[in-house]
């Protein structure tokens, strides 16, 4: 006799799912968790598109608000079993003050965790950042390295160091009646010399996996770190942008830098400097500054089967899949801005 299919029982939160990540998040989930009766779709901002999601068989609410108020957060959460927190704000360049930045992404995080606690939601899977690792102020690599890599990092800039405070918080809270924590997912590689991108759906596709093996594997999951990745190429940063760039008709001058690093990075200290000053006045968020001139120059990237072991994860999306996917993202986004 065959087997019948799961009975729709549970209730997803996805909060800041209307955001990149988050949008993809809520589509894979719809498309490939058959144990889904309801997906609350939790952001500041609400899209277009969540209303063609309403027709299908499961039920789509909306809700509209903001992780930094406790008592929106908590009435999103109530009732439900799985919650994936995407939401935050992601800021290298200085265009949010660090307050914002601590508000969302510490306090935003924080309000989650209580409401979880509160309402008995005994699952949540947190989307932290690789930029909670590294890369270091010493320009240390970190080549190939896995969760457990030993690599020194100080959080000076304010996003990593909201990321690390968040991250710290979720993983203390594992446990906490009965809370159970699917730990730190990466969403991305940041840029470096050599490194590896992960494509978002990929990305989004580990999330389902996690809060989908999170509850019969508590024990083996709860509180884990995990790097999200791909078979995505170890390429320069230069070589890697050029995949898909070069389809969209740019080419690249040249192949080495045009300024000295001592140059950039005595450029990239003025321009903090000018942004200290001029804050009170205007708002100045110049793409160099010491912290990104850090993460473009430094060699950053991962090698782990640790997703693979505990929940069996494997890319939903081959290279080739990712790459034309993304080329034709690019392509559809500059027609439509032109």
């Amino acid at each position: 006799m065959a087997e019948s299919a799961p009975t729709p029982q549970l209730v997803y939160l996805v909060t800041g799912g209307c955001g990149f990540l988050g949008e993809h998040v809520v589509r894979i989930l719809l498309e490939r968790e058959p144990t889904l009766r309801e997906l609350r779709v939790f952001d500041l901002h609400l899209s277009p598109w969540l209303e063609e999601l309403k027709t299908g068989p499961v039920q789509v609410t909306a809700i509209q608000g903001d992780v930094t108020q406790a008592h929106e957060v908590a009435a999103a959460v109530a009732g439900a079993h799985v919650v994936i927190h995407t939401a935050g704000i992601v800021d290298v360049f200085g265009r949010a003050s660090p307050k914002t930045i601590h508000e969302i992404n510490v306090q935003g995080t924080m309000n989650v965790i209580e409401a979880c606690v509160q309402a008995g939601t005994q699952f949540l899977v947190y989307t932290s950042s690789m930029e909670v690792v590294g890369p270091n102020i010493k320009g240390h690599p970190f080549y190939r390295g896995n969760e457990d890599t030993p690599y020194e990092a100080v959080h000076r800039h304010p996003y990593p160091r909201s990321k690390a405070l968040a991250e710290r918080l979720v993983l203390e809270a594992n446990g906490r009646k009965g809370l159970r924590l699917g730990g730190r997912l990466f969403r991305s590689i940041p840029a470096s010399v050599e490194h590896g991108r992960v494509y978002v759906g990929n990305v989004a596709w580990m999330h389902v996996l996690v809060a989908r093996e999170l509850p019969p594997r508590a024990p083996l999951m709860g509180g884990q770190v995990y790097f999200c990745y791909d078979k995505s190429p170890y390429k320069s940063y230069e070589d890697f942008n050029m995949e898909f760039l070069g389809p969209c008709g740019l080419r690249l001058i040249g192949t080495r830098p045009l300024l000295p690093y001592w140059l950039l990075l005595v450029l990239a200290t003025l321009n903090a400097l000018l942004q200290c000053l001029l804050r009170p006045l205007l708002l100045y968020a110049p793409l160099l500054n010491p912290y990104t001139l850090a993460v473009a120059n430094t060699t950053f990237t991962v090698s782990t089967n640790k997703a693979q072991r505990h929940f069996g994860y494997e890319p939903l999306f081959s290279w080739e899949d990712s790459r034309t996917r993304t080329i034709r993202w690019m392509q559809a986004t500059e027609g439509s801005i032109r």
